[in-house]
């Protein structure tokens, strides 16, 4: 079997993390291909949102510490693995503009925690565990964990978890705004698919619109932040999507998009 799975399925494209022997620890090639698969999502008219899970009882438990153990690395060599490969990945979602959901079905650890918070939306298991383990290990966080965390919840909340490596619960996860919603093992992927169904049924170019001023205006001013709407706003006005809108709510009825 392979170690990740990919297919699309009624405009929504699954990554699947399938090592479940190792809780879904990933390898330099398994995480390569991660990389590789959201930009064809992110390429593919058909795919309108992406989810991204674990086979098993895990979620992602990082890297492979095993695997990378083999490998005799100098410290550029070190510095490279992360840079030209498990980079790609956080790279990769920065680029995609459709929404993209982590169904978090076990624990979340290490590098598996960061690849969850990079995406839009995360749903969680009642069995899912997540915590910032690197310190755990003598290792400071490799993929974005010191700057999305603070994002999420506050610097001083995130600095807890990073410099003590506490493991918490989806409840807590819940509750510290790291996750969206905690759902019973079972019925955590009928939820995941119900949302990203009902994202996939809508007006998609103004919701990657949405998405790509949400994220740009963390890293503006707001000045700037609506300039950058307004240009936006001037582009979706012309769509179809947008003016069907329009009709469909003063006709009272169900709008009906191109991309459906």
């Amino acid at each position: 079997m392979p170690d990740l799975e990919y297919d699309v399925s009624e405009h929504i494209a699954t990554i699947r993390l399938n090592r479940p022997h190792r809780r879904n620890a990933f390898t330099l090639p398994m995480v390569d291909e991660w990389a590789d698969r959201l930009i064809q999502a992110q390429r593919d008219d058909s795919v309108h949102v992406i989810v991204v899970t674990g086979t098993g009882d895990g979620f992602c438990s990082g890297i492979d510490l095993s695997w990378l153990d083999d490998q005799e690395q100098t410290p550029l060599q070190h510095k490279l693995t992360l840079t030209e490969h498990i980079h790609r990945v956080p790279l990769a979602l920065e680029s995609v503009d459709k929404p993209v959901i982590a169904a978090i079905n076990g624990p979340a650890v290490g590098a598996g925690l960061d690849m969850a918070l990079m995406c839009d939306l995360r749903l969680a298991s009642t069995t899912a565990k997540m915590a910032m383990t690197y310190v755990k290990v003598g290792l400071v966080p490799g993929d974005g964990g010191c700057w999305l965390l603070p994002r999420l919840i506050g610097l001083p909340r995130a600095m807890e978890l990073l410099l003590t490596g506490d493991t918490i619960t989806a409840e807590r996860a819940e509750h510290l705004g790291m996750i969206n919603s905690v759902h019973q093992p079972q019925d955590l992927m009928d939820a995941t698919y119900a949302l990203a169904a009902r994202l996939a049924a809508g007006p998609q170019i103004a919701m990657r619109m949405i998405k790509r001023a949400t994220i740009q205006s963390q890293r503006i001013d707001f000045r700037t932040s609506l300039d950058l709407v307004s240009s936006h706003m001037g582009v979706i006005r012309s769509t179809h999507d947008s003016v069907e809108s329009y009709r469909a709510v003063l006709e009272k009825r169900t709008p009906v998009f191109l991309n459906r």
